[in-house]
């Protein structure tokens, strides 16, 4: 099973990343203003882990409600996904991935590890 890790910055301010069984980090949040919407943060991504995926790399893209993961193409030509919950909003973001069949497997990484992920401080 997999894990949420806070860490703090330099400032203090928390974010997490949630890191899978073998210590591969799945993906990033942003950078909260206190540790309660830290943790808020997580509990969003456990709940909208079970979204469907939308591939905006593809000509003719079908929408998908949120929450939803979105896969797109960055400038380097990595696919990424971000996991946006029921208002739009990004919760977790991917590291960049070679190809898209490891960009999806990231994705089926959320969706395995993240609902009953456990919360820790810091490793």
């Amino acid at each position: 099973m997999g894990k949420f890790v806070i860490i703090f910055n330099e400032k203090g301010d928390p974010h997490f990343n949630l890191v899978a069984t073998n210590g591969q980090v799945i993906g990033t949040s942003e950078v909260y203003k206190s540790k309660t919407s830290c943790k808020n943060g997580i509990e969003s991504v456990k709940r909208c882990s079970v979204g469907e995926i939308e591939d905006k790399t593809v000509e003719d893209a079908k929408a998908v409600k949120h929450p939803k993961f979105v896969i797109t193409m960055d400038k380097s030509g990595k696919y990424r996904f971000n996991l946006k919950a029921k208002n739009g909003e990004i919760i977790l973001s991917s590291q960049g991935y070679t190809t898209k069949d490891t960009c999806i497997n990231g994705i089926n990484s959320v969706k395995k590890n993240a609902p009953d992920a456990s919360v820790v401080e810091g490793e």
